[in-house]
Formats: C-alpha cells, structure tokens, sequence
C-alpha cells in the first residue's frame, strides 16, 4: 500500500509546491531583512549615539542570544502543536519585537527588544525548512529547500537597500528602517491561514481526515488520481504514541547529530563574524556611512548567483559534496577579504565570500531535516540550529577584540579557519539525495 507521504514524495512540482515555496520564503525573507537591517543599524548609532565597540557588540550579539533559545524551543514546539502554528507565532513575535525596537531611547532597551526578536526570528528557520522540505517531491527536495534558502538572499538585499537609501536620510533613519520590521507580523495571518500543515505532522498525531485531504489537494494540482482511501495504510493514534520517539542523540543518530552540529557553529560563527560587522568594519577603514553601505549592497548582491549554483549543484554532485566545496570556497574568499586593501579587492573578495558562504548555507539547509526521522525532525533541525546560533552570539563580540590583536587579517582568518573546520565535518554526513524521508 502507498502511504500518504510516499504519494506526496512522488508527485512532481506543481503550483500548490510554488505557493508554499513562495508563502514560507517570504517570510524567510522578512527573517533575513531583519538580521541584515541591525549591520546598518549599529554603523549608524556609533555615529549618533557615539557607541563603544563594546556596546556594539551587544547590539549585534543580542539577537543571537534568543535566536539559540528559539531555535531550540522552536523545533521542539514544531513536533508538538505543528509546523504552520510555530511559523505563524514566530513571524508574530518577531515583526511586533522589531515595531517596537524603532522606538528604542536607551541602548538597554534596544538591547532588550532585540533579545525578544531573536526567540521569533530563531524560531522560524528551522521549522520553515522542515515544513517545506516534509512537502517537496523526494527528486527535487534539495533544491527546493536551497531556493527556500535563497530568499534570504532577497531578504538581505531589501535590508541592503533600506539601510542605504534610509538609515542615511537623517536621525531617525534607523527607526523608519526597524519600522519596516513590523511587516511580518500581519504576514504571520497569510501563514496561518493560506499555508498547509504539515502531513507528516497531521499523521503522527491521528489527523488522517486532514492529512487527506490536503494530499488529495496536491495531488489535483499534479493531475493525479488519488489512492482510494481503503486501499490506504493508516496507523492509529495508540499506535503513533507507542512508538518511540527517539533522541537526535540515539546511536543511529549521534554521528550525524555532532558533525551536523559543528557545521552550524563553524559557518554562524563566520558568517554573522563578517556580515553584521561588514558596514562598521568599512566605516573603520576610512569609507564615509554611504559609500561603506553602498559597498556592503554590493557584496550582498553575489549571494543570489551563489545560491543558484547551490541549487542546481545539490541535485548534481548531491548533498555533502556542494556543502564541503562551498565551505571550502568561503574559506579562501574569508582569508582574501582580510588581505584585501584596494576598493576593489574589497568588493571582490567580499562578493567570493557572499557567493561560496551563501550557497552553503542552501546546502545546510538541505540536508539537515534529510537527516531525521519524523518524530524528532524538527528537534533535530533545531538544535543544530541553536547550537550554532552560539556561535553566532560569539563572533559579534570577539571581532573587536581579534581586530585590537591583529587588525582584519586576523579577524577573517579566524573566519577561514571555522569554514575549514566545518567543511570537513561536512564531508563526514551522510548523503541524503534522492532518499524518501524516514518515517521513525
């Protein structure tokens, strides 16, 4: 008998595929706006408010503080209650956090609210990936997810633009630009309400009526017959609670769960170590606010192509192979951008990174929910998430400190170093491509 989640496997990718590609990606890209928009932020109030390194670093570092609580809390609650209700709660939480972040008058209050938008913005990754990835079709699932990945990239260009076409435009700049946060909170209704839940999800928690017909729905979408329902395997809810639940650190799990974590906290650490320093670090080489953020939408424009290749290479080479190589790829291109000297070694050794470090960010997103069974997909996904995201809170505050002990070559060559040693935990993962997703 064919299962539910073999038929949804089977199908090809339709237009009920694109509107949850297109539905989970926006608010993906509201996410990643948000992240971005603190890097314009921070250049601006050293200026206004005459912030110290220190301050800063907090400002940056904050957010990722409640992004690794999130990340954990969120997977967890995504196995319990659902996917679509923790995105929804999520962008919800985020959106209001950052509405009120524009009216910060301390930096102990800003400090604050961006704490409360990293539980949401946390939160939201790593069950949005889930969702999507329970959903594509088993022969294209890395590449949707990459594309999923991609709107990051979108996400970050639209913080890009806002920061250097608002934060400039006067004083309150940084407030118009953190009021734009407040978008995601009303999508958070487009969420709850025009997304599926996840079938997957449904079945484990005896909710065959809608799993159904949400399957059915898709399937009309492809033009396919449905199975007859008694000709379709069902498993209880008694029998759903009976069956183990399992751990990501169960002995069939535990080598995929430390390499998978090593890879998180090696390319967070470098990435958010680079980006949400990159306007400041600019600024500090003697570019005035408005070339340095023009230099900065630059550099993030080379993250689009990045994850193109991404995700037409995760198909081709599969999983482990394009995450290894985009590693690798970020390691030479963090190692050039600290020697870089010359506005156009800058650009180009800043583009390098952006395109190798944003693709492998695609190919990790892949693979990470590949790598669990169902009941504990989305704790796995988190915690790999959360764990990483201390890397993400560290980086941040070490920057001054290694540029005080060795100026920018030190700085991006630690950023090398954490991309080396996270592609080579890559390579240890198991390759996951063109497999159906375990059940249990």
């Amino acid at each position: 008998m064919t299962t539910r989640t073999q038929r949804l496997d089977d199908l090809p990718f339709t237009g009920r595929h694109r509107r949850l590609l297109t539905g989970s990606g926006v608010g993906w890209a509201l996410d990643a706006m948000d992240v971005g928009l603190i890097s314009f932020v921070m250049a601006a109030l050293a200026v206004q408010w005459d912030l110290s390194s220190t301050q800063l670093s907090w400002i940056g570092s904050i957010g990722f503080v409640g992004m690794a609580i999130g990340a954990s809390l969120g997977g967890l609650l995504a196995d319990r209650i659902g996917r679509r209700q923790v995105f929804a709660a999520t962008l919800l939480v985020y959106g209001l956090a950052t509405g009120a972040a524009a009216l910060s008058t301390s930096v102990a209050m800003l400090i604050v609210l961006r704490f409360v938008v990293g539980l949401g913005l946390g939160a939201e990754l790593p069950v949005a990936s889930t969702l999507v990835s329970e959903f594509a079709p088993r022969k294209v699932r890395g590449r949707v997810v990459v594309a999923l990945e991609a709107f990051w990239a979108v996400g970050w260009l639209l913080a890009a633009l806002v920061g250097y076409l608002v934060v400039p435009a006067g004083d309150n700049g940084w407030r118009w630009a953190l009021a734009v946060g407040l978008v995601p909170a009303a999508y958070a209704l487009v969420v709850r309400f025009g997304l599926p839940e996840s079938v997957r999800y449904l079945e484990s928690r005896g909710r065959h009526a809608e799993a159904e017909a949400i399957v059915r729905d898709y399937e009309r979408s492809a033009g396919v017959t449905s199975v007859p329902e008694d000709e379709q395997p069902v498993r209880t809810v008694a029998e759903v609670e009976r069956a183990p639940r399992g751990s990501v650190w169960a002995p069939n799990l535990r080598r995929r769960t430390a390499a998978l974590w090593i890879v998180w906290f090696g390319i967070n650490f470098s990435y958010y170590g680079a980006f949400i320093w990159l306007p400041s670090l600019l600024v500090a080489q003697g570019f005035d606010l408005v070339t340095s953020f023009g230099y900065t939408l630059l550099i993030t424009l080379a993250q689009l192509p990045g994850y193109g290749v991404a995700a037409w290479l995760i198909e081709v080479w599969g999983r482990r192979l394009t995450l290894g190589v985009f590693l690798a790829g970020s390691a030479v291109s963090a190692g050039l951008f600290g020697l870089a000297e010359t506005p156009s070694t800058i650009v180009a050794a800043g583009m390098a990174l952006s395109f190798f470090n944003l693709g492998a960010w695609g190919a990790l997103y892949a693979i990470g929910p590949e790598l669990y069974p169902t009941p504990v997909r989305g704790a796995g996904t988190g915690s790999a998430a959360a764990f990483g995201r201390l890397a993400s809170i560290t980086a941040p505050l070490l920057v001054p400190v290694l540029l005080g002990a060795g100026g920018n070559g030190l700085v991006f060559g630690a950023f090398a170093a954490s991309f080396v040693v996270a592609a080579v935990a890559a390579f240890t993962l198991p390759e996951r491509a063109g497999t159906v997703l375990d059940e249990r």
